[in-house]
């Protein structure tokens, strides 16, 4: 047996290799990272590996939501606020209410727990995304819309999580008291982000004014910002994932107030390490886990059913989001242009590419690995093995089809960023 120390600096060094594995064959880091995890997990030899599902929420999201919205340009999420929503909560409901329909007629699971994967498996992942469209040169305004969605489904989606699983271990549902609760958990996770950023934005500053600015001490800040939002508003029992993303949007457009140009160099630097490293760690442990959850689900389930059970909900997964793709792109603008408002209709391309790039990660797989190991009376969570593993299958279908195929598809299709796009994101790249 390895020490838990020994194991994970094993597993670093995996992700490393795993890595240059990656940049070697062109392929996004998180489809390989799970195609290799898959791998080593399913080794005889393979330690086995358990984490605390509240370790995962608090370890891995915070920092990996924050970092992604403070690169997101507050004035292109704003002007893409709507199209945005439409994605962030409508298509979560959507593709959640698919999936537990799915799921409950299908594969049996009662309405309740049926909720609980289509909560789960329904936010596309803001990681996911903006590893796979990096490799690919579409319009920015795609990618905005792919970055914010990603950064605000998850919000949706784990309020919802949260009142499915409530129901399965109480047994209590309440319509009134499920919106009540959405709206006050994800304006309440906004609010106390933004007093967070601001708060943070101050301190820089009055740090700078007392010449007290340190590379190392203000890095130091920004790492721990995310937690600090994050668990404030938990135990508030607000959004702690609204709240990471609204700190992490109010200082990533503040950031000339906060960084030199020197310190903004070092702290990405930092910061995309880290980002990788936890990335290849939660993947690489999940696929470890995945062995002693096939022994479990062996005994309730027959093989081939599992096969058959996989291959409906990934298929839902993806077919929801572009059944909702072309009435969400052309809807609004339509209704935009009976009320007489000015409306310029997006090629079908670049709707359908929105609707292929709806790759699964971390937010999926912490959601699934937080859920509680037993339910009112002591009793274990009912089909738990069996939400992991199709969360898990999930990711892998829509991060190694999608994401392999996704430039495939853009070629044909004949979908790129202009020419004065790319120059301008060089030109960005130039300064800090």
């Amino acid at each position: 047996m390895m020490h838990p120390i020994e194991l994970i600096l094993a597993l670093l060094a995996v992700v490393v290799v795993l890595g240059v594995a990656a940049r070697r064959l062109g392929v996004p880091d998180p489809v390989l990272l799970v195609v290799g995890g898959l791998v080593l997990g399913l080794q005889p030899w393979a330690p086995g590996f358990e984490l605390d599902p509240n370790v995962v929420f608090l370890f891995f999201l915070p920092p990996l939501l924050y970092a992604a919205a403070f690169r997101t340009p507050w004035p292109e999420f704003r002007a893409q606020l709507r199209a945005i929503s439409m994605l962030a909560v409508g298509l979560v409901l959507f593709t959640t209410a698919a999936v537990a329909v799915v799921a409950h007629y299908a594969v049996g699971m009662p309405w309740a727990v049926a909720c609980v994967l289509g909560a789960i498996v329904s936010p596309p992942d803001a990681v996911a995304a903006i590893a796979v469209t990096q490799k690919v040169r579409v319009p920015k305004l795609m990618t905005t819309i792919l970055e914010g969605e990603s950064l605000v489904n998850d919000a949706s989606a784990l309020v919802a999580l949260r009142v499915a699983a409530g129901a399965v271990t109480s047994g209590v549902f309440s319509v009134w008291d499920a919106g009540a609760q959405f709206v006050w958990v994800n304006a309440g996770g906004v609010a106390l982000g933004i007093v967070g950023g601001w708060a943070v934005v101050h301190l820089h500053s009055w740090l700078d004014r007392r010449k007290l600015v340190d590379a190392k001490l203000t890095i130091t800040i920004t790492l721990l910002t995310p937690y600090a939002v994050y668990l404030t508003a938990e135990h508030l029992h607000l959004s702690g994932v609204l709240a990471a993303v609204a700190a992490g949007l109010w200082v990533g457009n503040r950031c000339e107030r906060v960084f030199s140009c020197e310190l903004y160099q070092e702290a990405t630097a930092v910061w995309e390490w880290i980002e990788f490293l936890l990335n290849g760690l939660v993947f690489i442990l999940v696929g470890l886990a995945l062995r002693g959850i096939l022994e479990n689900l062996g005994s309730q389930f027959e093989f081939e059913a599992l096969i058959v059970y996989t291959a409906v909900i990934v298929g839902t997964v993806i077919g929801a989001r572009l059944v909702w793709m072309f009435p969400g792109a052309y809807l609004p603008r339509w209704i935009d242009g009976l009320l007489g408002a000015p409306v310029h209709y997006p090629p079908w391309q670049n709707v359908v590419i929105v609707g292929w790039t709806g790759m699964r990660g971390v937010v999926s797989l912490a959601a699934a690995l937080a859920l509680p190991l037993t339910v009112e009376g002591g009793h274990p969570f009912p089909y738990r093995d069996l939400i992991l593993f199709f969360t898990f299958w999930v990711i892998f279908g829509t991060l190694v089809v999608q994401g392999l195929t996704l430039p495939l598809l853009i070629r044909t299709l004949g979908v790129s960023a202009p020419a004065e796009e790319l120059e301008a994101e060089r030109a960005a790249r130039r300064v800090c």
